[in-house]
């Protein structure tokens, strides 16, 4: 068997029978974190006493790919909206019968033990800690906080307090090549990793910016404010916290840059970080410009490196060290390593998932993955991969990158957010 990070695993899920419904849903918080995550299995089909009944709350695209309402331990109990046409969306996804005009009066239903918060970026904390003051586990999109270190602190507050799960819907932790290289670091394949370099592309972003005429929140929105889908590279494959950095950021002069509720004057920003082991980080989120959109990554390190696929055609390749030589164009011998495509192993397939979510989801077959992992996190009372302090360590760093930015490329340090021991 596979385990959840993608190690095989002779053991097979411990069975849930015996737990009690209040220890499943009230242990499942920050008193966790010891726990050995890698040595969890990924899951025990249809053992639980008592299925999680989640609310989910954005009736968005985003919101409405989750598969929720095909795990074998999960029910959803209620949506909601604040426009009639998306509740109607969530209910039809989710097979629910039970909507609420507002996440506000979702999270009072007694019924709910956790919210799957989907709204607005900039809504996010907001959210969570309402659905958590009264009593639900919450999941949320990304970015875990939205521009401010005081927002990112309150949310780690309220889940301290609380003691209730709280875990960021981050894709990249799950993405197939992610899964793969996990693997391979775990099994010391790569020697040191001394450098990661990822790129977040999204070209024609500002098409976003407005629905039915108005501005939406995304509009201007600071590109390192949304940096997880390339810092979740680091923090989910090594390990590695970062811990300071000097960041760039480009504009044109556009009325958006001009004119937006974030004064954000950047396009695009790039940052080159510094981890806690002394290895470099360069990260790119960009906006606008004549390029591929994509959501990709590199490992390089002493033994082998790994290179994602490229959105200009080069397949995912490893390149291992090796004793072989050759000369330069100038001719002068070197090293030359060994070059080899990666045909990536398609993880959705297998038993790291329950049968009804072994399907080829979004954002790089995550989507089954992260939607596993928040239930058996409850149902086995345990912390989940992405929990509030891998949440903050993907999302604090771009928030001072572009303060970084702001000054004109000044180094700033980075706060820290341990586990308590």
């Amino acid at each position: 068997m596979v385990n959840r990070d993608g190690n095989l695993s002779s053991k097979r899920s411990p069975t849930r029978a015996g737990v009690s419904r209040r220890g499943l849903l009230k242990g499942a918080g920050g008193t966790l974190a010891g726990i050995a995550l890698a040595s969890k299995p990924i899951f025990a089909a249809d053992t639980a006493p008592k299925k999680i009944r989640m609310g989910v709350v954005g009736g968005g695209n985003f919101g409405k790919s989750y598969f929720w309402h095909l795990h074998p331990d999960c029910v959803v109990a209620a949506v909601s909206d604040l426009i009639p046409e998306r509740r109607d969306g969530l209910m039809k996804v989710y097979n629910c019968s039970k909507a609420y005009n507002s996440l506000e009066e979702l999270v009072k239903d007694p019924d709910i033990d956790a919210v799957g918060v989907f709204t607005d970026g900039n809504l996010h904390v907001r959210h969570v800690v309402d659905a958590m003051r009264h009593g639900k586990h919450a999941i949320s999109a990304v970015p875990a906080a939205w521009g401010s270190i005081e927002d990112a602190e309150l949310l780690l507050d309220t889940v301290r307090k609380t003691g209730l799960t709280y875990m960021m819907a981050e894709t990249s932790y799950y993405m197939q090549p992610a899964i793969s290289v996990r693997k391979f670091y775990q099994e010391k394949q790569f020697g040191e990793v001394f450098h990661i370099e990822a790129e977040y592309q999204h070209p024609g972003l500002e098409r976003l910016y407005f629905l039915d005429g108005k501005r939406t929140w995304r509009h201007g929105m600071p590109p390192m404010w949304y940096p997880t889908h390339c810092t979740g590279f680091v923090g989910g494959i090594t390990g590695e916290r970062l811990t300071e950095v000097v960041c760039h950021g480009w504009g044109d002069g556009d009325p958006i840059l001009k004119d937006n509720a974030w004064k954000n004057p950047f396009w695009n920003e790039s940052a080159m970080f510094k981890t806690d082991r002394g290895h470099g980080f360069r990260c790119n989120v960009w906006w606008k410009g004549a390029y591929r959109g994509t959501e990709r990554a590199q490992w390089i390190g002493t033994k082998m490196s790994f290179y994602c696929q490229s959105p200009n055609g080069t397949p995912a390749v490893i390149v291992r060290a090796g004793k072989q030589t050759e000369k330069d164009d100038a001719g002068f011998e070197r090293a030359a390593s060994r070059f080899e495509e990666y045909k990536q192993t398609e993880w959705w397939k297998t038993d790291m998932l329950p049968e009804p979510l072994r399907r080829n989801s979004g954002h790089g077959g995550s989507h089954t993955f992260l939607t596993n992992e928040f239930i058996d996190a409850l149902v086995h009372s345990r912390r989940p991969a992405v929990d509030i302090y891998e949440a903050l360590a993907y999302t604090v760093p771009g928030i001072i990158a572009h303060q970084s930015a702001l000054k004109g490329g000044e180094l700033l340090k980075i706060p820290q957010y341990s586990r308590p021991a």
